[in-house]
């Protein structure tokens, strides 16, 4: 049963390296049960669950989608700027200002467990589209 389910976490993070765009843990789903036969949702929320604490994909709260990790081998949080009109997603790591987030909320009496960061935008592609 181990080896399946790494299975299904390789093959989770290739059709997450393929895309230039988060997908759903239902978009995953049906994209793996073209290949596998049926999977139940519960075995690719296990599978994301696993990839995501390993720090190989990240979820995209806002969206709730997922994408792969462009900074492989860090621990901490990314930085996800997400465009507004063609869905991509970029990831940018900037410790400084994750440890000022986390001083600033701890000066408050507040233990972050975890740090999530997404600004919304528009991408370089589409802001050049826009301004001409």
């Amino acid at each position: 049963m181990r080896n399946q389910g790494a299975k299904i976490q390789f093959e989770m993070l290739t059709e997450l390296r393929r895309e230039a765009k988060p997908l759903s843990a239902y978009d995953l789903l049906a994209r793996l049960n073209q290949r596998n036969g049926k999977l139940a949702p519960t075995t690719v929320y296990r599978a994301l669950a696993v990839l995501v604490e390993q720090g190989q994909v990240h979820r995209v709260e806002s969206i709730n989608a997922f994408v792969a990790c462009q900074c492989v081998g860090h621990p901490e949080a990314s930085v996800l700027s997400i465009c507004d009109d063609c869905g991509s997603v970029g990831e940018h790591r900037d410790d400084a200002l994750l440890k000022d987030l986390s001083a600033l909320t701890e000066r408050s009496g507040f233990s972050p467990s975890r740090c999530v960061v997404e600004v919304r935008g528009l991408c370089t592609l589409c802001s050049a589209e826009l301004m001409s």
